[in-house]
């Protein structure tokens, strides 16, 4: 920062009041110590704000003195807490802005291109004026420390679980009290059937921080998925240390959600740890949730196993997975299938979200049917494809089965081709003519028999 010079004998700009005599000022930093302790917010930055307003109120108060002098400055003496009003210009060899420059030769020794020349202009009657600006400015920045230290604050808590009380409800939207803040609970993150007294305790979860003209707008909700990971975290110490991982959450708040869990520790069961002793933690969850049901599941890295369990609790004889699809069909004894898709389907589509795989459900008989008919398929298609590759020998034309399997004239014709050059003729067309033409000689050869018989009787 280039350093402040004063040159104390010079006179002040033409037109302005007597230079005041700068007071000390216990008062102002016995106020701004309080405020530094009490609100905890810096004196520093509160003296600067301080200092911003004062050049305000002097230019607005004293505008003929600030046009003559070009860039009034206060500084704030951070020791006895006086003030001073300069009229400051830059250093510089060549004057081109005589209001905020000064050449190097009037300025005189001591200083070099680029130092700030002050000149003390402070008026006597200032002294009023600044006590009212300082008032109005500390509260105005109070207002604004106070908000930037809130914003930081739930800035840092966002994905996170927080303990507030329930102000009030406007437009269906519920207003909760945190520490120092007010938030807001909309009415798309609300539980339907979850209905909370004003007064009442209330876990949440911080979704987001806003910045907003009228400060800080803190979001939050109670149906989103990582409230139930905090929830566990929480309640089960395991989770809590990070022994034991939750790898997904999948929820349909207010009714049913599905948790898978894994844990590297040997010793440790996950899904037993999450249940803890009868279930008392997870009914201790559940509770908060206003009887929301969870389904524990154990995390896999093979995706048909992971699906098997996800499916839980009903029992998965076998998942067949299609990766080019990622589809995968799971196959349940028939007393079990209307379990694993679970009331208007509830169970299967958790599943699904958990799991990242869409999920058709198929009973045994059902999948002996499919597989069968899938089979038989899977036969036409290689016919098919022996098809292509004999009209690709014989014809020269290239033809994918899928092509043949659009066009049913196509395949007769090319079976008819496949059976003549299995009975070893040349080609379907020629096996056509064969046809005609061995009929249409044998009957003239009869006839000509015929002919030569009877001219031979004769």
């Amino acid at each position: 920062m280039t350093p402040r010079k004063l040159l104390k004998t010079k006179a002040p700009a033409e037109g302005s009041t007597a230079v005041a005599p700068a007071q000390p000022n216990p008062e102002l930093l016995a106020a701004i110590k309080d405020l530094e302790r009490d609100r905890n917010l810096p004196a520093g930055t509160l003296i600067e704000a301080l200092e911003a307003a004062l050049v305000s109120a002097y230019k607005r108060n004293f505008t003929r003195e600030a046009d003559a002098v070009g860039n009034p400055v206060v500084l704030v003496d951070r020791n006895d807490g006086s003030y001073r009003v300069y009229a400051r210009r830059t250093v510089v060899e060549t004057v081109t802005d005589p209001a905020v420059e000064i050449s190097l030769a009037e300025a005189g020794p001591g200083y070099k291109p680029g130092d700030n020349y002050d000149v003390e202009i402070t008026p006597k009657e200032f002294g009023r004026i600044a006590a009212q600006t300082a008032k109005q400015v500390i509260v105005q920045r109070i207002r604004e420390a106070e908000r930037d230290v809130v914003f930081d604050e739930f800035n840092q808590k966002v994905n996170t679980m927080v303990n507030g009380t329930v102000l009030r409800y406007e437009q269906r939207n519920m207003f909760v009290e945190l520490d120092r803040a007010e938030a807001i609970l909309p009415l798309s993150e609300q539980v339907p059937r979850e209905t909370y007294r004003i007064g009442s305790r209330i876990r949440v979860y911080v979704v987001e921080v806003r910045k907003t003209s009228k400060g800080p707008q803190i979001i939050l909700s109670r149906s989103h998925p990582n409230l139930l990971r905090c929830l566990f975290q929480s309640e089960v110490p395991e989770v809590a240390q990070g022994l034991v991982e939750i790898k997904d959450v999948a929820r349909e708040a207010g009714s049913r959600s599905k948790v898978s869990v894994w844990t590297d520790e040997e010793d440790i069961d996950a899904v037993g740890a999450c249940l803890g002793p009868r279930g008392s933690r997870v009914n201790n969850i559940s509770e908060e949730l206003h009887g929301e049901k969870i389904d524990v599941i154990a995390w896999s890295p093979d995706p048909a196993t992971y699906v098997a369990n996800a499916l839980q609790p009903a029992k998965v004889v076998a998942v067949h997975l299609n990766e080019r699809e990622r589809l995968a069909e799971a196959v349940v004894p028939e007393h079990q299938l209307s379990l694993a898709i679970g009331k208007e389907g509830q169970n299967v589509r958790l599943a699904a979200k958990l799991t990242g795989w869409r999920i058709d459900i198929h009973s045994e008989e059902q999948w002996n049917e499919l597989a069968a008919q899938r089979a038989e398929e899977q036969r036409e298609y290689e016919q098919v494809a022996v098809m292509a590759e004999i009209a690709a020998e014989e014809t020269g034309v290239e033809l994918t089965p899928e092509l043949l399997a659009e066009d049913e004239d196509l395949i007769r014709r090319l079976q008819e081709l496949q059976r003549a050059v299995a009975s070893g003729e040349p080609d379907a067309a020629g096996a056509g003519q064969g046809e005609e033409e061995p009929g249409d000689s044998a009957g003239a050869d009869v006839g000509g028999g015929q002919e030569g018989v009877g001219s031979d009787r004769g």
